[in-house]
């Protein structure tokens, strides 16, 4: 039996009906697992150990009243428990780096699952420019003589921050617009992170496909289809999920994908693909499970903890 730390944002405040994590934490407690729930600004690393406050958590399908807690702890994440899930989400700054730093501290006696060093190196916009053929034409640069000539060599361009999430910040720029270098000046009052310029993928109006990959191997996809005139998809900001099969191209890209997520102990992972291209493989808290549940029956928790457990007896 193992014993589960999550790594989350307030559990109290989770969509139960949409929330990957809650699914995960639910396969937990179905297969019997203990379950502690600690924010990761608790950590604390002393004498080479690393410790947290933690709350043991009694979980409930019950919209409103679905979480019961027992009285806090503290853990010696070394040695009190098996597994830590790292679900909060981004943003990806250095908050959220340190953290992966702590995890590392006990990572793989206790297994963090993403690896936290492999997260760390592996900031969803930036991990997709190892595999060159995969990805639309991509820039990613501060610099606004950069940002500015790829605008003029590829016309309709998408603006993103290279460590957002959920959508935020996304911006789309029609060949030609003006505004393109007071955006830069925006971003840089409030951010020395660099941009992301890609060019525009038309097909985003049929959807953004979000797949889930477990251990490398695609287990299923669902489509995030933006609203009319939107170019944003995500479902945090508007965006509709929808069923959707693989293709023989996503088949392609998880194959050409697959062995380095294998490598780095990504075990969960859900990338993004706009018609043929591959544009971000997210390893922080990917989501969508509760919805490809929901479409297909597939349950990407319980192949998530099905893997763990293989690892765990290795």
């Amino acid at each position: 039996m193992l014993k589960v730390a999550i790594q989350m944002d307030p559990i109290e405040g989770v969509n139960i009906e949409s929330d990957t994590t809650w699914l995960q934490a639910m396969e937990a407690q179905n297969r019997g697992y203990p379950i502690w729930v600690y924010d990761f600004r608790t950590l604390a690393l002393e004498d080479g150990r690393l410790f947290c406050r933690a709350r043991p958590v009694i979980l409930r399908q019950t919209v409103g009243d679905h979480v019961s807690f027992g009285d806090e702890v503290k853990l010696d994440l070394g040695k009190d428990v098996d597994v830590i899930l790292m679900r909060q989400d981004p943003p990806f700054d250095m908050a959220y780096v340190t953290a992966t730093y702590l995890l590392e501290t006990v990572h793989p006696r206790t297994l963090v699952v993403n690896d936290p060093a492999e997260v760390r190196s592996a900031p969803e916009k930036l991990l997709v420019t190892h595999f060159p053929g995969l990805t639309p034409p991509t820039l990613i640069s501060s610099d606004p003589v950069a940002l500015v000539d790829f605008h003029q060599r590829h016309g309709d361009v998408v603006l993103k921050p290279l460590h957002g999430a959920a959508g935020s910040g996304v911006v789309k720029l029609k060949a030609g617009d003006p505004n393109l270098e007071a955006l830069i000046e925006i971003h840089a009052v409030g951010s020395r992170d660099p941009l992301v310029i890609q060019k525009f993928l038309p097909a985003v109006s049929a959807g953004d496909k979000r797949i889930i990959l477990i251990e490398g191997e695609p287990v299923g996809a669902i489509n995030r289809v933006p609203p009319k005139d939107q170019v944003r998809s995500n479902l945090r900001v508007g965006g509709t999920a929808a069923p959707v099969e693989l293709t023989a191209r996503d088949r392609e890209i998880c194959a050409a994908i697959g062995p380095t997520l294998r490598e780095r102990g990504l075990i969960f992972v859900g990338i993004d693909v706009i018609g043929d291209w591959l544009t971000e493989i997210n390893v922080t808290s990917p989501t969508g499970a509760q919805q490809l549940k929901r479409f297909t029956g597939v349950d990407a928790a319980a192949l998530m903890w099905d893997a763990i457990e293989a690892r765990r007896t290795v």
